[in-house]
Order: structure tokens, then C-alpha cells, then sequence
């Protein structure tokens, strides 16, 4: 039983990796030992799980489909496993997914308590700007920003931060403190993925709502760039207080307008296992989302 489990764990290695080789290295296998395993299992199936080129292995529509209903048959056998121990150590693998500068910044600081705390959980981040596909990249759990869309998967509100809007101030020494969210439409705009596609940028105050339209010729596809832009003076952005806290608190930018608020960011978890998360997947949200409340209630 511990062995055909074992094949069934390696398949999820390798669907993950793409790669004989890799999975071999990360279980101690060869990669010839671990071919003939996957062949092994695909005989036993009577389907081909990979298709397989002398660069890479990918999923067949039969693997994906296999791997869908597998991980959360393996994610709750390992749960199962978690509570006949009775010792509340969390073992395994666990694999996150998240934007590069929200890890960087908000997420990789926090991780060595919670390591400390599971100090047998294997953490594999898969750090990216571009959204991924949870099932197909093996994703446990999702750090996503945003309103989620109604979906089969669970979600958990993480954090909610203020946007805001903020410039270096070199370039407020050059161009001038905007006094009015009118003001904007005579400055320099740096435009992120956040804020590309839309028609302005609309601020509130005292009940009173008004918008700005926002044209830039400096476009940037990651959050990180544009915080980049702004501390080379290069204009004003907007982004959420996460994606700038450091450089704020600095006094390397400045926050502009802060009596008219932007609206708010949301930071969701998002099991793709729904309620059939394995055990490190949920430990690591309810640790996150308390980590944030911590920093808030100071």
C-alpha cells in the first residue's frame, strides 16, 4: 500500500516539475528509476498520464484529469495521517503561490515563525506576476489580489489594505504638490498592472466623489516596477499601502492627497483543494491572516 502511495505521490512530483529528473532528485529516485514507476502506473491505468520529449514531460488530458481527482484524495489521506499522530506536527509538502513583490515584501518576512513552527513541512513558494493555474501548477494554496469571482474553490480574505497615491519627492520638488485630485490630470503618471485598463483613477471624500482621467507614457507590468519608477522620480502612481509601506514609512515617497481616499485592496487565500485542504494548506492561512491582524491592531 505505502509503495502504489508512494507511485501516486511521485506522479504529482513529476506533473509539478515537468520533469523525470527533477521529481528523481527531490525523492531520491533516478530518473530511469522514476520512468519506470510513471510507466509502471500508466500500464497499471491503461492511459497515458505524460507525454514525453527530450525537454520536458507534460501532462496528458488524461494525466490532468487524474492529477485533478488525486490531489485531494492524497490531501486527505495526509489529514487523516495528521490526526491518528495526534502530535499537531504538520509534515509534507506545501506549495504557495503568490505575486513576486507581495512575497518578497509581505510574505517571505513571516515565514520563519511559522517554519518554526512546522519545522518538518516542506515550503515550496512559486512566486509570479502572471495568474496561475492552481490545478495545473500543483498550487496548494493562492495568494490573490482582488474581488474573487464565485468559484468551486475556498477563499479567505488575508488582508484588505488603502490604495493611495504617491510620487518621490524630487519629483514633487520639480513638479509641484497636487493640492486636488484635478491637479494629477498636469502630472507625470506611472501606470501598473492595477491600474492600466482603466479609464481614471476615482477618489472620495466626505461623500463627494470625483474621477481623474490618467494617461501615461510609462507603463510597467509588475507592482514592483512602478514603486521602482516612482522612487526615480519618474511621476506618481498608485498603488496599494502594501505594495509601498517601506518606502512610505521612509520618507522615500510621499503620500499624496490623504484626505481623499481610492478604495482598498483585498489579498484572498485560495485553497484549490476547497474543503479539502490538507492540513498545512489551512495552518497556513489561519497563520497569515493572524500574522496581519497582529501588524494591524499595533
Amino acid at each position: 500500500m505505502s509503495d502504489r502511495i508512494s507511485t501516486l505521490k511521485l506522479f504529482c512530483r513529476v506533473a509539478r516539475t515537468g520533469s523525470f529528473t527533477a521529481a528523481g532528485q527531490e525523492t531520491g529516485l533516478s530518473q530511469p528509476s522514476v520512468s519506470r514507476l510513471i510507466s509502471n502506473l500508466e500500464k497499471e491505468l491503461g492511459a497515458a498520464l505524460f507525454v514525453r520529449s527530450t525537454h520536458a514531460v507534460k501532462l496528458t488530458e488524461a494525466g490532468a484529469d487524474y492529477l485533478e481527482r488525486l490531489d485531494p484524495i492524497l490531501a486527505a489521506l495526509e489529514e487523516a495521517n495528521h490526526l491518528a499522530r495526534g502530535t499537531g506536527d504538520i509534515k509534507g509538502h506545501l506549495r504557495i503561490g503568490a505575486a513576486t513583490s507581495f512575497a518578497v515584501r509581505e510574505v517571505i518576512p513571516r515565514l520563519p515563525a511559522f517554519q518554526a513552527q512546522h519545522p518538518e513541512l516542506r515550503i515550496d513558494l512559486a512566486l509570479t506576476d502572471s495568474r496561475q493555474d492552481l490545478i495545473g501548477e500543483a498550487i496548494d494554496v493562492a495568494l490573490r489580489f482582488g474581488q474573487m469571482p464565485d468559484s468551486t474553490m475556498t477563499a479567505k480574505k488575508i488582508v484588505e489594505s488603502p490604495r493611495l497615491v504617491a510620487a518621490s519627492p524630487a519629483y514633487l520638488e520639480r513638479a509641484g504638490m497636487p493640492k486636488t485630485p484635478g491637479d494629477l490630470a498636469q502630472h507625470q503618471i506611472i501606470l501598473g498592472p492595477s491600474s492600466t485598463g482603466t479609464a481614471g483613477w476615482t477618489f472620495q471624500k466626505n461623500g463627494k466623489t470625483t474621477s481623474v482621467r490618467v494617461e501615461s507614457n510609462l507603463l510597467i507590468t509588475v507592482n514592483e516596477g512602478t514603486t521602482a519608477a516612482a522612487l526615480a522620480g519618474m511621476g506618481v502612481i498608485s498603488s496599494s499601502l502594501i505594495g509601498c509601506r517601506a518606502e512610505i514609512e521612509s520618507g522615500r515617497l510621499v503620500r499624496l492627497l490623504p484626505d481623499w481616499t481610492i478604495g482598498t485592496v483585498e489579498v484572498h487565500a485560495v485553497l484549490a483543494a476547497g474543503r479539502d485542504a490538507k492540513a498545512s494548506s489551512r495552518a497556513f492561512v489561519e497563520y497569515l491572516a493572524a500574522s496581519f491582524r497582529e501588524d494591524s491592531s499595533r
